[in-house]
């Protein structure tokens, strides 16, 4: 039983591609980073290289995998205890470990690893993974209807992006090249009002069976109007008509307002995430 790390995608992708894509809800980011890392290069979320792992059980099977694109947190799958055990202790051994930050897992495997790192660290963040379950209309309906977006609102995209990482603490500058991608594949929502946009929702490509909806993001301004619930539901909507039979959203844990809105719309529970950081 062993981790094995790697900076070849082509490496990791071999090994793990059957057991990753067996599990394509909880593994969904897993999917869609290494999707990005293969459409648009080693470099698509981040300057520094990123790096891979996966677990190998006593029978010679891949039970788990991990991967890491600077400068976010290091994302690790559903994988079992002992691979959590020795995961702790490679923190302290592996080289392409040494400069890691941060830790996506979940949040019984988050809090072992924090207490394995030996240094100093605290949580960041607590997301809940969530699946549809059968998909609801906003009742009341909220004012305008949805749009996709287009070349032509790359600068309101960036700037509205832009915002959404800063409160919610996503690093890393707003990559263009993304929302171009997006934007190709009809990937991005607005929801307008009297022919303005008012809210934003996104979707990733459907891979395997999966698409997961995300970012969701509303200017304060407009808030508390349903906007969000009705962008949100017309991204699920054509998650589901871009051939995704599963699909899937996170939310921060702290805020009450999104993950209500979320289960109004059908959206149940699958599984809770937490990201510890070094301090």
């Amino acid at each position: 039983m062993t981790w094995t790390f790697t900076s070849d995608l082509a490496a990791y992708l071999t090994a793990t591609g059957p057991a990753v894509a067996a599990e394509p809800v909880s593994n969904t980011v897993l999917l869609t980073v290494t999707d990005g890392l293969a459409r648009r290069g080693t470099s698509a979320f981040g300057s520094d290289a990123p790096f891979f792992g996966w677990w190998t059980d006593a029978g010679g099977a891949v039970t788990g995998a991990l991967l890491c694109t600077p400068p976010f947190p290091l994302l690790l799958s559903v994988v079992p205890e002992e691979a959590v055990r020795a995961l702790g202790d490679a923190l302290a051994t592996e080289p392409l470990l040494a400069g890691l930050h941060g830790i996506n897992a979940r949040r019984p495997d988050a809090e072992a690893l924090a207490k394995a790192w030996g240094r100093p660290t605290r949580f960041a963040e607590e997301i809940r993974l969530y699946r549809l379950a059968g998909l609801v209309a906003p009742d009341p309906a909220p004012a305008g209807r949805a749009r996709l977006a287009t070349e032509a609102d790359l600068p309101l995209l960036l700037e509205w992006i832009a915002a959404f990482h800063l409160e919610a603490g996503v690093p890393g500058p707003v990559s263009e090249d993304l929302l171009r991608d997006r934007i190709s594949y009809g990937g991005i929502l607005l929801w307008e009002d009297a022919g303005v946009p008012v809210a934003l929702a996104s979707c990733s490509r459907t891979i395997g069976s999966a698409a997961r909806v995300g970012p969701v993001y509303t200017p304060p301004a407009s808030r508390r109007r349903g906007y969000a619930a009705g962008v949100t539901h017309a991204a699920s909507e054509a998650a589901y008509a871009a051939g995704a039979s599963e699909v899937l959203l996170f939310t921060d844990l702290a805020n009450d307002t999104s993950n209500g809105v979320y289960l109004r719309l059908g959206y149940v529970p699958v599984e809770d995430r937490a990201e510890v950081v070094a301090v």
